[in-house]
Formats: C-alpha cells, sequence, structure tokens
C-alpha cells in the first residue's frame, strides 16, 4: 500500500481540513508566527492531501495554501511498491502538479525552494523510502532521479538486495550491490536517506558516501528506545559529517499506551538539538499535511493499514495507536514548533534552521 492509497482510504480529508483550518494560530506568539510567515518551512517527511481524480475539491487546495508550508519530501512507492506501479505514482503527482501550477511546484533543484516561497507555491521533492521498486538494479537510480526523485533510501524496516532496514532479522549492513547504490546515488546527486537503516547499514552508509548523508524522520532512542529512534552516535555522526537529522511526530516518540503531546515531541527535538547542534535538525513529520482523521472512518482505516503493515512483515513494534502528536494535528504544526522553541528559550535563528533552512542547506549541498 503506497501513502496515496492510505490517504484516499480514510475517506474524510475535506471535513478534516476544514477543522484543521479553523485552529490555526491558536496559542502562537506574534513572534513564532512573524517567524513562520517569513522562513522557508520544509517537513523532511509529509504528504500533501490528496484525491483519486482530478479536478480536487477546493477544501482541499485551501488547506495547502493556508498550511503556510514551503516545500516537503513525499515519500513515493510505498513500503513495497514494483517498478510499473511506483512509475504511475509519480505520474499520478506530475499529474497532479500540472494541473494545479499556482499552487504545486515540483522542487528539482536548490533553487526551487527559494521559487516556492516567492510564488506562494507548495513545493514537493519526491523520495523513496523502500528500494523495492529498482528491483536490485543500480541502473534505475539514473532513471528514476531523471524524473525527480532526489533523496532515496537503500531498504525500508526489512532486507533489499542492497541493505538491511531497523526490522531485519538477522541484521546485516551494505551488501556489495549496496555499495554500488551508494556510489551511484553519490553521482547522480541524489540524498541519502537513512532513516528506516539499521545501524549496521547507516554506519556502513556513512563510511561509503561522499557528500553528507540524512535522517529526514525519526526520534532519539536516548528519550524512548525504540526500533525507529536513533542511538546518539548515529545522530552525531550524521551531523559530524555535515547531514540533518528530522523528528517526527509518531507515537513512537512514547511508550504505549500513551499517545504522545507536543511536550513528548520538544523531548526528542531538544534532545536532537543538543547532540547534533543547531545546524543539524529539522522537521520530518513523517505524516500527512492534513490531520489524522480519528472518526470512526479514519480509525477504521488506521486498523487495516496496521493489519497490512503487519502481514507483509514490515510493522515496527507500538503502532497501536493513532499516527499523529497531540497538539501537532494540524497543517501549521511546524508554527506551532517554532512557538514551541521560541518559549523554550531558543532564538530565532535556530527556530528558522530547524524549520527547514538546515534541511534546504544540505540538500543544495548534496545535490550541487
Amino acid at each position: 500500500m503506497n501513502r496515496r492509497e492510505l490517504l484516499l482510504s480514510t475517506g474524510a480529508l475535506i471535513a478534516t481540513s476544514r477543522l484543521a483550518l479553523a485552529a490555526d494560530g491558536d496559542g502562537i506568539s506574534p513572534e513564532a508566527h512573524a517567524l513562520y510567515e517569513r522562513a522557508i518551512v520544509f517537513d523532511a517527511n509529509l504528504s500533501p492531501p490528496l484525491n483519486d481524480t482530478l479536478p480536487f475539491p477546493k477544501a482541499m487546495l485551501d488547506m495547502v495554501r493556508g498550511s503556510g508550508v514551503t516545500a516537503v519530501k513525499t515519500s513515493l512507492g510505498g513500503s513495497d511498491e514494483k517498478f510499473e506501479d511506483t512509475l504511475g505514482e509519480i505520474a499520478f503527482f506530475q499529474r497532479m502538479i500540472e494541473a494545479y501550477p499556482d499552487v504545486f511546484l515540483q522542487v528539482r533543484e536548490a533553487s526551487d525552494f527559494a521559487r516556492a516561497k516567492r510564488e506562494k507555491k507548495f513545493g514537493i521533492v519526491f523520495s523513496f523510502e523502500s528500494a523495492d521498486m529498482f528491483e536490485g538494479k543500480v541502473e534505475r537510480i539514473e532513471l528514476f532521479r531523471n524524473l525527480g526523485v532526489r533523496v532515496m533510501q537503500l531498504s525500508y524496516n526489512k532486507t533489499s538486495p542492497w541493505a538491511s532496514g531497523v526490522m531485519a532479522d538477522p541484521p546485516a549492513g551494505l551488501t556489495d550491490l549496496g555499495r554500488k547504490a551508494v556510489e551511484a546515488m553519490n553521482a547522480q546527486g541524489v540524498a541519502i536517506d537513512i532513516s528506516h537503516a539499521n545501524e549496521a547499514t547507516s554506519k556502513d552508509v556513512l563510511g561509503t558516501s561522499k557528500p553528507p548523508v540524512l535522517i529526514t524522520h525519526a526520534g532519539c532512542a536516548a528519550i524512548h528506545p525504540h526500533p525507529r529512534n536513533k542511538p546518539d552516535w548515529l545522530l552525531k555522526a550524521v551531523a559530524d559529517k555535515g547531514g540533518v537529522v528530522g523528528i517526527f511526530d509518531l507515537p513512537y516518540l512514547t511508550a504505549s499506551p500513551k499517545q504522545p503531546a507536543l511536550d513528548d515531541y520538544m523531548a526528542h527535538m531538544t534532545h536532537a538539538l543538543d547532540i547534533c547542534g543547531e545546524d543539524h535538525v529539522g522537521i520530518g513529520s513523517d505524516s500527512e499535511l492534513g490531520p489524522f482523521d480519528l472518526s470512526p472512518a479514519g480509525m477504521d482505516a488506521f486498523r487495516k493499514n496496521v493489519e497490512y503493515r503487519k502481514k507483509t512483515g514490515v510493522a515496527a513494534p507500538e503502532e497501536d495507536r493513532p499516527m499523529y502528536v497531540i497538539g501537532l494535528n494540524t497543517p501549521r504544526r511546524s508554527e506551532v514548533i517554532a512557538d514551541a522553541l521560541l518559549k523554550r528559550g531558543y532564538s530565532a535563528r535556530v527556530a528558522e534552521k530547524v524549520l527547514g533552512a538546515n534541511f534546504v542547506g544540505a540538500l543544495g549541498r548534496i545535490w550541487g
């Protein structure tokens, strides 16, 4: 199941968009609001709202325009999508961007971030979490890069022909073919993301890749131990190589059965800032732009997705709570995070880096 199918299965995007926009700005300081308006706001793993047919409903487009988000990295190809299906999903996104050129912009180079901000468009960076669509063929890296896929992973939670994910059994690192894939991604100017890689693979990638390496969406294992949360040594290694770590807003921030709240999120954010430094931390929500749908239909869709993930073996522990953080269940979640940073004594400079400047800078250096 890809992210677009999951979004469509909720069946309540329009209703939730109205609720989300009504809550914008609640409790946000004037300083944080002004910062959010002037900053480049980049979420390193977020999906735009989607519909299965064109045209899109006006409420859906209004949510995008009202979000204040400059650009996102969006994962295509799901956790196990094959080559042809992934091509079809890329084509769908390109058709969507073509249909609404005043709303969406495909981000293919670093200058597109500033263009999206200047033109008040919603930029989209195509990316992969899985490696299934490559089917072990390193030469497909160039094909997908030419279609605009500028961030790639070497495996999802399980094992691929190239590397091992966080749930791989037995765990292993990069394969010989995986090292060739890293070299090809470097040569093509593709950013390598190790969000779903296990520690052995992560160490191998950091030692093999010449440009910086990214963790676009994860948490901190020191705050809550979980396979999707990263140990301090890895966070620091990514920062030392010039990369950036994005903190996600998933239930993995806290132990089950607690539904994480803003303070839990900020515990991970501030810890990452302590370990990595202010130039190497950002936001990677790993969710959808619209709020998580807590209606009966939305929860039913969530349970079906969890069942599918368990059946296919990609589920991680603690996938037993809705995928949102209390206080961040809004299209303007990054504004809330900026406000929380300022209220905890961080400077506007640091907040602006976290909002997007760090990831935009790193991607510019990697893409060349």
